[in-house]
C-alpha cells in the first residue's frame, strides 16, 4: 500500500504497465488485465484516475468479453464523474461514444440517443470528438431507417466542419447526406449537393490519400446512382474516373504525418475495403449491361480479397459486400445456364445471413427474390410464385419491388391461367403510364413483359410495338440481355407470321449478342428457330447444324437441371417464412420437374 506521502504515479504506471502487458499478451490475459485495473481503486485514487481507469475497464470488458453488464456499469461511471472534471475531453467522450455503441448492442436505442444528444451538446469547443459524435448519431438513425433526423445532423455536421476550418470532413458530411439521399430518391437535392461535393473534393489541398479516397466516395455515389437510373452507357466516364482513381490509391503510401486539424481525423473506408468496393460497383455495371464473363472475373477477385480480408478484419461492412457480389453472381449463374453452382451460392447467402440478424433483414427480400429466379430456371413456377410474393412482403425499395413484379408477371404468363393477377400487377408497371420508378432499365423490361403477353395472346402487332420500344430503349443504354430476348421474340413473331427475311434478320443478332453474353436460353430458343427458318427455307446444311448447336445447348441445360435439382439445397424453394434455413437439407433422390420447353 502506497504511504500517505507518495506520489500516485508509480503504483498507478506499474499497475497500468502490468494490464497493459496482460492485455497485449499473445494469446491475451484478459482476466489478468482486468484484476490490475480493479486494483486501481483499492489505492482510492483521484477522480481523474478513477473515471480513466473506469473507462479503460469498461472498453476492455466490452472488446474482450461477453460481461456487457460490467462493461456498462464501468462506462456509466466513466461518463458520469468525467462530466464534473473540467479538460477531461478524451475520456468523457470516449465514454460516451463506447457506452452509446454497448446500448445499441443491447437494443436500447432509446438509452443511446440522449446521450450522445448530450454529448454533442458539450462537445462543440472539441472539434474531432463533435464530428465523431454527430457521425455516430446520424448512423444510428440510418440503422433504425429515420433518414431524415441522419441528414439533418449531416447537415448540422457539414456546417460546423466548414466553421472550423475542416474541408475534408465537410465534403465528408456532404457525401454522407448525399448517400442518405440517394437512398431516399429525393433526386432533386441530391444533384446540387454531388455538384458541390465534386468542387470542394477538387479544389482540397492536404493529404494525397485522402484526397483519392473523397474522390472514390463521390464517384461510388454518381456511379450507383447511374447504375440505380439503368444507365449502363451514360456511366461508363465516371465508372473509367472510378477504376483509376483506386488505381491511383493503391499506389500511394499511407503518411504517418496527423493532419493539422483535429476535425480531419477521419477516414471514410480502409484502403482495401474501397477496393472491394470498386470491384463491387463493376460487378454490378457488369451484370446490368450483360458482360458476364466480366462480371464472373471481377466477382472472383473481389472474393478473393474479402476472403483475405476476413481473416483478420471482422467489419460488418464486409459480409455486406459478400452478400451483394453472391446476388449479382447467382443471377449471372443463372443466365449462363449454372444453376447448380447458383443454388450453393443461395444457400452460401443463407449462411451469412443466418449469423448476421440486421444482414439478414436488409437481404430477406433480394434471397427470396434469387430463388424466385432460380426457380423460374427449373421451371417450377407455383415456387416461384410463393417466393416472390414473399419478397414483396418484405420489400420497401421501389426499384427492388419493380424488379419482383416484373418477374412475377413473367411467372403468371407462363403459366397461362392467372389473368386477373396479372393484369392487376401489369397496371402497377405500365411503361406508357405512370411507371413507378426510374429505372430506364426496368422501363424497358416492363415493354418486354407487354411483347411477351402480346405474343401468347397472338396480338402480333401489338408484341411488335412493345418489343421495338424495349430495342430502342435497350440499344440507347446498352442493355445486352434485353436487346437480345427482344431480338429473338421478334424474330420467332416474324416467323409464325410467315416472314422468313426479316425473321432471320433478328434471329441471327440474337443468337451473336447471347453467345457474347453468353445467355443460354436466348441460345437455346434462337438455335431452335434457326433450325425451322433453315429448313424452311430449303437451307439443308445450316439446318442441321442449327438442330446440333440446339441439342448441345439442351444437354447441357438438362444435364446442370437435373444437377441443381438434386442437391440438398434445392429444398430452399418451399422456405417462404421466418429466418434463412441452415443446415436443414436433405439429398434428393432426382430432380422432381421437368425441363422446361424454354420455347
Amino acid at each position: 500500500m502506497a504511504t500517505s506521502g507518495e506520489a500516485p504515479e508509480s503504483w498507478y504506471l506499474a499497475l497500468l504497465g502490468f494490464a497493459e502487458h496482460f492485455r497485449t499478451s499473445s494469446p491475451p490475459k484478459i482476466r489478468l488485465c482486468v484484476h490490475c485495473l480493479q486494483a486501481v481503486f483499492q489505492f482510492k485514487p483521484p477522480q481523474r484516475v478513477e473515471a480513466r481507469t473506469h473507462l479503460q475497464l469498461g472498453s476492455v470488458l466490452y472488446h474482450h468479453t461477453k460481461n456487457t453488464e460490467l462493461a456498462r456499469s464501468h462506462l456509466e461511471k466513466a461518463w458520469f464523474i468525467s462530466q464534473q472534471i473540467p479538460q477531461f475531453e478524451d475520456v468523457k467522450f470516449e465514454a460516451a461514444s463506447l457506452l452509446s455503441e454497448l446500448y445499441c448492442q443491447q437494443i436500447l436505442v432509446d438509452s443511446a440517443k440522449p446521450l450522445l444528444r448530450k454529448a454533442i451538446q458539450i462537445s462543440q469547443q472539441t472539434p474531432y470528438w463533435h464530428c465523431r459524435l454527430l457521425f455516430q448519431l446520424a448512423q444510428l438513425h440510418t440503422l433504425e431507417k429515420d433518414l431524415v433526423s441522419a441528414c439533418d445532423l449531416l447537415g448540422v455536421g457539414a456546417e460546423y466542419a466548414r466553421v472550423v476550418g475542416s474541408e475534408y470532413t465537410r465534403a465528408l458530411f456532404l457525401l454522407s447526406k448525399g448517400m442518405l439521399l440517394l437512398m431516399e430518391r429525393k433526386l432533386g437535392e441530391v444533384h446540387p449537393l454531388l455538384t458541390l461535393c465534386g468542387t470542394i473534393v477538387e479544389n482540397w489541398q492536404g493529404n494525397p490519400i485522402q484526397k483519392e479516397s473523397l474522390r472514390v466516395f463521390f464517384l461510388v455515389l454518381q456511379v450507383t446512382h447511374y447504375l440505380d437510373a439503368g444507365q449502363v452507357k451514360s456511366v461508363k466516364p465516371c465508372l473509367k474516373q472510378l477504376q483509376q482513381c483506386i488505381q491511383t490509391i493503391s499506389t500511394l503510401h499511407d503518411d504517418e504525418i496527423l493532419p493539422s486539424n483535429p476535425a480531419d481525423l477521419f477516414h471514410w473506408l480502409p484502403k482495401e475495403h474501397m477496393c472491394v468496393l470498386v470491384y463491387l460497383v463493376t460487378v454490378m455495371h457488369s451484370m446490368q449491361a450483360g458482360y458476364l464473363e466480366k462480371a464472373q472475373k471481377y466477382t472472383d477477385k473481389a472474393l478473393m480479397q474479402l476472403e483475405k480480408l476476413k481473416m483478420l478484419d471482422s467489419s460488418p461492412i464486409l459480409s455486406t459486400f459478400q452478400v451483394i457480389l453472391l446476388e449479382h453472381i447467382i443471377m449471372c449463374r443463372l443466365v449462363t445456364g449454372h444453376k447448380a453452382t447458383a443454388l450453393q451460392e443461395i444457400s452460401q447467402v443463407c449462411q451469412l445471413c443466418a449469423q448476421s440478424p440486421r444482414l439478414f433483414t436488409n437481404h430477406a427480400s433480394q434471397l427470396h427474390t434469387m430463388l424466385g429466379l432460380y426457380c423460374i430456371s427449373v421451371n417450377c413456377m407455383d415456387n416461384a410464385e410463393a417466393q416472390f410474393t414473399a419478397a414483396l412482403r418484405l420489400t420497401t425499395h421501389q426499384e427492388l419491388w419493380a424488379f419482383i413484379v416484373t418477374n412475377l408477371a413473367s411467372v403468371y404468363i407462363r403459366e397461362g391461367n392467372r389473368h386477373q393477377e396479372l393484369y392487376s400487377l401489369l397496371e402497377r408497371i405500365n411503361p406508357d403510364h405512370n411507371f413507378p420508378v426510374s429505372s430506364h432499365c426496368l422501363r424497358a423490361a416492363a415493354f418486354y413483359i407487354r411483347g411477351l403477353l402480346s405474343f401468347f395472346q397472338g396480338r402480333y402487332n401489338e408484341a411488335k410495338r412493345f418489343l421495338r420500344e424495349t430495342l430502342k430503349m435497350s440499344n440507347a443504354e446498352d442493355l445486352n440481355r434485353l436487346t437480345a430476348c427482344s431480338l429473338v421474340l421478334l424474330g420467332h413473331i416474324f416467323y409464325v407470321l410467315g416472314n422468313h427475311r426479316e425473321s432471320n434478320n433478328m434471329v441471327v443478332p440474337a443468337m451473336q449478342l447471347a453467345s457474347k453474353i453468353p445467355d443460354m436460353s436466348v441460345q437455346l430458343w434462337s438455335s431452335a428457330l434457326l433450325k425451322d427458318l433453315n429448313k424452311a427455307c430449303g437451307n439443308t446444311i445450316d439446318a442441321h447444324e442449327a438442330a446440333q448447336m440446339h441439342q448441345n445447348f439442351s444437354q447441357q441445360l438438362l444435364q446442370d437441371h437435373i444437377a441443381a435439382c438434386s442437391l440438398p439445397e434445392h429444398n430452399l424453394i418451399s422456405w417462404t417464412d421466418g429466418p434463412p434455413p441452415v443446415g436443414q437439407f436433405q439429398a434428393q433422390n432426382g430432380p422432381t420437374t421437368s425441363l422446361a420447353s424454354l420455347l
